[in-house]
């Protein structure tokens, strides 16, 4: 196949901020931090665990379209994006010892278990656990 997920991105609300947790705290690696101008950076992490040239980047919220976007969708309690684990109650639990705010504990939802956090930069965040 052709078409392929290299790349997605994710909006911030302060670049630092984000690259911060998203390094420090989720535990995903920096690949690029390279100075757009006007105070903007192109930022982008992957998982050291995945696969490395799949890429997420951290977009700075300044349109007022975005930040609309992102506010409405955090406002509803809709995730902006979903990450993969392989242990959700385990992965809860560190991160809750870090001081992430859950908006659900992990919940069975079918054959797959969630659990939602606020990522400090305007998001809430799904993790979530496929079956074996």
């Amino acid at each position: 196949m052709s078409v392929k997920i290299k790349l997605t991105s994710i909006m911030v609300d302060n670049q630092a901020k984000a690259l911060k947790f998203y390094t420090e705290v989720l535990g995903f690696a920096k690949s690029k931090d390279i100075d757009v101008g006007a105070g903007f950076r192109w930022i982008t992490v992957y998982a050291p665990d995945g696969h490395p040239d799949v890429e997420l980047a951290l977009e700075p919220n300044g349109n007022p379209v975005g930040k609309t976007f992102q506010t409405g969708l955090f406002q509803q309690g809709i995730p902006a994006t979903a990450f993969e684990v392989d242990d959700l109650e385990a992965e809860y639990r560190r991160l809750k010892a870090l001081g992430v705010v859950f908006n659900r504990e992990p919940t069975q939802m079918g054959a797959v278990s969630i659990a939602i956090f606020a990522d400090t930069c305007g998001n809430l965040i799904q993790l979530y656990q496929t079956p074996e």
